[in-house]
């Protein structure tokens, strides 16, 4: 059991036992309980333990991790899972960029980075070859975390591209390009499966796919899985689902688990022990400019976000993928346009 001298900060009493204050002419009182005891007091600790976990390190990978979180299902977890997952890793001690391509720019709002009509974004890396290096910008909140942001021009940039050479492989070229040392890459994908989407899975290895405990959790999944197949058999053959995220998780709710057990079924290995819960602290953190884990660290929500990294980044030294032989569409005898698969 750990000792509360352990526990530094203001919040903590360095003078055991209770003590008397002046709180006027004529009226004392004596300090409260340890803070340990008060809901406050529980809520600082669980934080302090929280930020202390996150800063153990975690073993970093041996080449850069490039994740695609992906979901054409709106409103699943996508951008909180793929900002709160960044921030968790990061505070481990992980350098960490995400690419935001999704043009509302809700993950680089989360972030706190701006991303208004002029700023430099991934639209000027996308149209008009721009460095990946001249959009990027650091997150003030927690070290070692990078953003590229999208601003509201990458919603014309579906259309840009579709006339352009090497169309689906240009995010790809731009983080080749990139010469900063980086232990991962979490791209924040659009609710479709238009170019923008496939220029992620071209430049990633692994898809992670954040699936909410609801009805209808698992609609329109496979159209996603099928386009994978699609890009790895025409333009990246070592893309593969590595991670199922379960999210907005209520365990009051008899579906909630029956969705649960549905997913772990259906995908086995891939799903994640760790499941993120329903959290007010989750739906609040993005109007003030951060992820959760900054916002409340001792919330539910940032420890499930905090273990799930942990558990994402000892799968990526336990696991080494191979690519399923079956899924392959044989890309020898299939180089016609991937724009005319994926309609």
């Amino acid at each position: 059991m750990r000792s509360d001298a352990n526990i530094a900060g203001p919040m903590t009493d360095p003078v055991p036992g209770p003590r008397t204050e002046s709180a006027g002419e004529d009226v004392s009182r004596e300090t409260l309980p340890p803070m340990d005891d008060t809901p406050i007091g529980r809520a600082a600790q669980l934080a302090v333990e929280a930020l202390g976990r996150a800063g153990e390190g975690l073993p970093r990978p041996e080449q850069t991790r490039i994740m695609v979180v992906a979901n054409q299902k709106g409103g699943v977890g996508k951008t909180t899972t793929t900002v709160n997952l960044a921030a968790s890793l990061a505070l481990h001690g992980a350098r960490v960029l995400v690419i935001d391509l999704d043009p509302q720019g809700n993950a680089s709002t989360a972030l706190g980075i701006d991303h208004h009509a002029d700023v430099p974004s991934i639209y000027d890396v996308l149209v008009d070859s721009r460095p990946l290096s001249e959009v990027v910008q650091p997150v003030l909140d927690v070290e070692g975390l990078f953003c590229a942001p999208a601003t509201i021009d990458l919603a014309g940039a579906e259309i840009e591209l579709v006339s352009m050479v090497a169309r689906e492989s240009r995010l790809q070229r731009a983080i080749q390009a990139y010469e900063q040392p980086l232990d991962y890459v979490l791209i924040d994908c659009p609710p479709s499966l238009g170019l923008l989407s496939v220029n992620a899975l071209v430049a990633g290895a692994e898809v992670l796919i954040p699936i909410q405990c609801e009805y209808y959790a698992l609609e329109g999944l496979g159209q996603l899985l099928k386009n994978v197949d699609l890009v790895r058999g025409h333009l990246n053959p070592t893309l593969h689902v590595s991670t199922i995220l379960l999210t907005m998780y209520d365990g009051r709710t008899r579906l909630a688990s029956q969705v649960a057990e549905e997913v772990r079924s259906h995908f086995g290995k891939e799903v994640l022990r760790t499941s993120i819960p329903r959290s007010v602290r989750i739906s609040e953190a993005p109007s003030y400019g951060q992820t959760v884990i900054t916002y409340d660290p001792g919330s539910s929500g940032a420890l499930s976000y905090i273990e799930a990294a942990r558990e994402i980044a000892f799968r990526g030294v336990a696991v080494h993928y191979e690519p399923q032989q079956h899924g392959r569409l044989g890309h020898q005898n299939n180089q016609h346009s991937m724009a005319e698969e994926l309609q």
